[in-house]
């Protein structure tokens, strides 16, 4: 673990005005990795030890986190975000709480995967953050509860040993550890709010799910598939586009700015390993006026391979779900849609299978992380 934003201490008083002003951030280099605590995918807080002032379910709540200096409670302060009470000792000869008190939280991951970054995210905790925080992980089969994650025989991994934080901070760690989790417990010492937790990591499905299903998207996130690459992230990230369901407003998709020139936008995916696509689904829910006028799909087989059109430039119509069946499944471990002039898609779905050896690759890889 590399702590690469190092943060510490309280943050100055709330002053007047854009509550992000004095917001302290860094250029975190894991954030473009799919956030595997993303509430689209499933994630929840299932358990918290302490959550008196602020609900737990506030750490995974999309978007960063909001501010309103006279909203108070029956409690006190309304933070957005988990805080728990403050910690006492056990005496008044011994006010103080002792070195290893702490307060937890037990989060699911809402797809299990390979973590690179984690972002604990103190904002608008200001005098009221943690004074440390640490996380572990663990890889469970099934829908553990509370009870199961918390019992002896668990094992835990330390991703973040117990390293001071700031208030009003995006405190982010490296994490360098190659195994599949699939939840993780976070704790701050002694006490204290975290406004926001992102775990950035690679998505490492479960084969025999997979094959199970038999046909599945195979670039959908939740699948392993992602994105690699982009020609424009102007107003929202290409991986909008591999999300679970149908995107619900505009910004849930992928929109590039306008383009003044004869080019056209485009993005690169890897699938969730090399695969037979049979048909495709693209989407512009929501995008009306911005939707884009064409769309092209490509694969390539191989780092190393040649794209090869499989979807020729087609019109597309403002807020609607195109679907195509192809005439030939095409065999690739890399897609490329392309869109013209510009605009923006909601949702790409390439429907197929693995193909055998891709199969075998996936079952290798998701063993050999613990899975």
């Amino acid at each position: 673990m590399t702590a690469t934003s190092m943060f510490t201490g309280d943050a100055n008083p709330y002053s007047g005005g854009d509550p992000y002003a004095d917001y302290r951030s860094a250029d975190l280099p894991f954030t473009h990795h799919a956030d595997l605590a993303d509430r689209r995918l499933g994630a929840g807080v299932v358990a918290a030890n302490d959550e008196f002032f602020a609900q737990r379910e506030n750490l995974l709540v999309p978007g960063r986190a909001e501010f309103d200096p006279e909203h108070f409670g029956h409690k006190g302060k309304v933070m957005d975000g988990w805080e728990t009470r403050r910690r006492r000792g056990v005496s008044a000869g011994h006010p103080w709480p002792d070195d290893d008190d702490h307060d937890w939280a037990l989060v699911r991951l809402g797809a299990p995967g390979v973590i690179r970054g984690i972002v604990v995210d103190t904002a608008h905790f200001r005098g009221n953050h943690p004074q440390a925080v640490s996380v572990e992980g663990t890889s469970l089969p099934g829908s553990p509860s509370p009870e199961d994650l918390l019992a002896d025989d668990v094992k835990w991994t330390t991703l973040v040993p117990r390293t001071p934080v700031g208030g009003h901070a995006a405190n982010g760690f490296a994490v360098d550890v190659e195994q599949r989790f699939t939840h993780l417990r976070v704790k701050q010492h002694p006490d204290g709010g975290i406004a926001r937790l992102r775990v950035h990591g690679e998505v490492v499905p479960d084969p025999a799910w997979l094959a199970a299903l038999g046909t599945f998207d195979v670039v959908a996130l939740e699948n392993g598939g992602r994105v690699e690459d982009a020609s424009d992230l102007f107003y929202s990230p290409a991986a909008n586009t591999i999300q679970p369901g149908r995107s619900r407003k505009m910004d849930d998709g992928w929109e590039t700015r306008r383009r003044r020139d004869r080019g056209n936008d485009w993005i690169t995916y890897r699938l969730a390993d090399r695969s037979r696509v049979r048909a495709v689904e693209i989407d512009t829910a929501y995008l009306k006026g911005n939707a884009a006028g064409w769309a092209s799909l490509s694969v390539k087989d191989g780092e190393g391979g040649e794209w090869r059109e499989i979807l020729p430039r087609t019109r597309l119509q403002p807020d609607t779900d195109h679907r195509f069946v192809l005439p030939e499944e095409a065999v690739g471990t890399h897609a490329r849609v392309d869109i013209f002039p510009d605009g923006g898609i909601s949702r790409l779905r390439l429907f197929g299978a693995l193909t055998e050896d891709g199969a075998a690759r996936l079952a290798a890889r998701h063993q050999e992380l613990g899975g």
